[in-house]
């Protein structure tokens, strides 16, 4: 996550992080729902994949598990050393830094995964534009974002993200992911999507 995600203790949180059915994957029905959304939006050829507050990097193992280069991104290091764990043998990179400025060289990446982070950052077309910076030619943004709770909402809605994602992209495709119980393990009656952006 990001060092601009407020005051939680990412690194307190990283031992039951896990726990979450939509974190650790560990049902198979789950992981194998978020496995096929992962091969929707991702190349099909062989990629190099930023993962961007990527937690214990259950989306980057995914990732890498389908053929793909993965650099993992997370300002926790107890999340860093829990996602080195999971990614140990594949072609997969975890590094320690804030997901608003992540330490990669611009042009590097052919595709920027970031999935529930955008919202807690200050400043999130800026974040876009930075983003952007690090993607090759042609590359996309896949960001997996929502907005929950009923009496104090927290989020984005998916009207707002395609909105400042379209000065940096070409095209922009939004997918709900909330009709999926699969995803989450349960029905959810609250927004949750995808952002696609080619640039």
């Amino acid at each position: 996550m990001s060092e601009a995600s407020g005051s939680v203790d990412w690194d307190v949180l990283a031992g039951s992080f896990d726990e979450a059915p939509d974190h650790g994957l560990r049902a198979p029905e789950v992981r194998a729902a978020w496995d096929a959304r992962l091969r929707g939006w991702l190349p099909i050829r062989p990629a190099d994949v930023l993962d961007l507050g990527c937690g214990t990097g259950s989306l980057a193992l995914l990732a890498a598990e389908q053929g793909h280069r993965v650099t993992a991104v997370d300002s926790s290091p107890a999340m860093v050393e829990l996602a080195r764990g999971k990614l140990a043998g594949w072609d997969a990179a975890v590094v320690r830094g804030d997901a608003a400025e992540p330490p990669v060289e611009a042009g590097s990446a052919d595709v920027v995964l970031v999935r529930h982070v955008l919202w807690a950052l200050p400043e999130p077309g800026k974040v876009l534009r930075r983003w952007r910076e690090l993607l090759r030619p042609g590359g996309r943004f896949v960001l997996v974002e929502g907005v929950w709770g009923t009496v104090a909402p927290v989020g984005i809605p998916a009207g707002r993200l395609a909105v400042l994602l379209e000065p940096v992209v070409r095209d922009v495709r939004v997918e709900s992911l909330s009709g999926d119980p699969l995803l989450w393990e349960k029905a959810v009656d609250d927004e949750r999507y995808a952002v696609v952006g080619t640039v």
